[in-house]
């Protein structure tokens, strides 16, 4: 190492990794040799056979004699892999146990050593920098008397220092490349041994590792920075709690019933996420759990209803129980899933604005069940069906495995099968969708219908909940929660972007913070300040992400 330096040289820096390539290099090339008989000729088979088959330059009896010699071919291939599968590992083994014993002490910890030196020498490097052009500045601008002139000097000032910061952050970055590269070799080298087979704990350093290295402060932030507060607004009310009402807020039972409360609300936000996810929303989420609850407590009403449906007094106690209870499902999940429809097809084959289809909707609902019903509340349901499907186990309230399932089921809706790839895609640009020979119509319908089964569910599990007591009235408010909740989660508004963690997430922090505050006695009215902050903060975060990728 030079004298002057306090840091290694590229050459110094491979002169380093020579012998702990040509040791591992040493080791590859007897891997190589044993794979190519084995290994190698398997997956060159396979390749093989592969591509016959979808030849059409040879007959089908060629064809056929071709695959049949590859596959005999293949057969002792397989049993050569074999025979060698255990040397193969032994070689591995050995390499890896080498790396671990000298890769990091021999190499890698003096790269990055020299990297931090070097990291605090440019540091320094460029704080005199910025000492000279202030110094320079200040002697140029007390020479100066013509204001146009000071003007144009702090203008050149400005750029000098905005030039030395790009090139600071410029031999930054390449520090912290050369750290990083010197920490991938080794799996890159471990990569050729085990032919990209990285065992789960070789997985999970490169993450991590890739992670360090592509963090950024102010992305994290913008990612993440909303979700920061509101943790500290929750620790500050798990302090404040106890002091001001003498009872503890993070306890069990609490966490418990406010995952119990966040159930039903879960299926809400998973159907109104589908449609934000098209640039979308839903104005009768409310509403369409009024009419759900409404028709779930008539059919499982315990008893003759007390109040009637355009004059008709319903009897269903003739059904048993469970019977009774999965008619009301079903009669929810149709009534609910109907009126999504119709709103859906308005805004897909008329290009309607789901506010508008949605508003309407919303005053259809509530129009027609208020007008039915004259408003009644139904009273209670049969106390049998919640104690069969949403039991109790001890302490564990079963209604969450509801929401658990759903949360599953969506997830792989929107993951794993072509109608979530194209949610997405139609989310994302419905222009470039309807190219490529997606259709928008369908996938615009598919969001409404799924999302109008998901709001049956969620309706018929409050019903449970709750024990009945359906009205009109009830789950006013309940759309801005659900819209609220995905927002918080980090669905755009700008289309195609959005994860069912997200919705959860938004979800329970909206249904914590609504527990929290009623247990330390705050005024609903100023609840709703509370939650119009949070949705004002995660939609300004929301539009500085899209403003930025633009």
């Amino acid at each position: 190492m030079a004298n002057d330096r306090k840091y290694l040289s590229a050459e110094e820096e491979a002169e380093l990794l020579q012998p702990i390539d040509e040791y591992i290099d040493t080791i590859q090339k007897k891997i190589d040799a044993l794979r190519v008989d084995g290994s190698d000729k398997v997956q060159a088979l396979k390749t093989h056979i592969a591509l016959t088959k979808e030849d059409k330059n040879y007959t089908k009896e060629e064809r056929a004699a071709i695959i049949r010699k590859d596959q005999e071919a293949l057969v002792k291939a397989k049993e050569t892999e074999a025979a060698n599968k255990d040397e193969v590992s032994r070689l591995i083994k050995e390499a890896e146990a080498y790396l671990a014993a000298h890769f990091n002490k021999d190499y890698y910890e003096k790269v990055a050593a020299s990297c931090e030196a070097q990291k605090e020498e440019e540091n320094a490097e460029y704080a005199k920098i910025r000492g000279q052009l202030k110094a320079e500045h200040e002697h140029t601008l007390s020479g100066l008397t013509d204001r146009q002139e000071i003007k144009d000097e702090k203008y050149v000032y400005k750029n000098r220092l905005y030039d030395a910061q790009m090139v600071h952050e410029s031999k930054l970055q390449e520090i912290k490349d050369r750290r990083h590269e010197a920490y991938v070799h080794k799996y890159h080298l471990i990569d050729l041994l085990r032919m990209s087979k990285f065992t789960f704990l070789q997985k999970k350093a490169q993450s991590f590792e890739n992670y360090k290295y592509t963090f950024n402060t102010s992305q994290f932030l913008y990612k993440n920075g909303l979700y920061i507060v509101i943790i500290m607004i929750f620790i500050a009310l798990c302090i404040i709690t106890p002091m001001v009402k003498n009872t503890q807020l993070l306890t069990m039972s609490n966490i418990l019933n406010i995952l119990q409360q966040a159930s039903p609300r879960i299926f809400l936000a998973l159907g109104v996420a589908g449609l934000i996810l098209l640039t979308g929303t839903d104005l009768s989420v409310g509403r369409m759990v009024g009419l759900g609850m409404v028709t779930a407590t008539i059919i499982m009403h315990n008893g003759v209803n007390t109040g009637g449906v355009f004059g008709h007094i319903f009897d269903f106690t003739g059904i048993p129980a469970p019977a009774r209870a999965l008619l009301a499902l079903v009669v929810c999940v149709i009534l609910t899933t109907g009126f999504a429809s119709i709103a859906g097809f308005f805004m897909a084959r008329f290009k309607m604005h789901p506010f508008i289809s949605t508003m309407a909707n919303m005053l259809i609902i509530f129009g027609l069940v208020t007008y039915a019903t004259k408003g009644v509340s139904f009273g209670a349901i049969d106390s049998a069906i919640p104690a069969i499907f949403i039991p109790r186990i001890g302490k564990f309230p079963t209604i969450i495995l509801w929401a658990v399932v759903a949360v599953i089921v969506v997830w792989f809706i929107w993951n794993k099968t072509t109608f979530g790839k194209n949610l997405y895609a139609v989310g994302g640009n419905p222009e470039a969708a309807a190219v490529s020979g997606i259709s928008v119509f369908a996938v615009t319908m598919g969001a409404f219908i799924l999302a109008g089964i998901l709001y049956g569910f969620g309706s018929w599990l409050e019903c449970n909940r709750m024990i009945g007591s359906g009205s009109a009235a009830y789950g006013q408010g309940w759309d801005m929660d659900a819209i609220a909740a995905c927002v918080v989660g980090g669905v755009s508004f700008t289309g195609g972007i959005g994860k069912i963690s997200g919705v959860v997430t938004g979800v329970l922090i909206f249904t914590a913070l609504t527990y929290s505050l009623t247990i330390l006695g705050i005024d609903t009215n100023l609840q709703f300040i509370f939650e119009g902050i949070i949705i004002l903060a995660a939609v300004t975060l929301d539009c500085l992400k899209y403003v930025k990728k633009k």
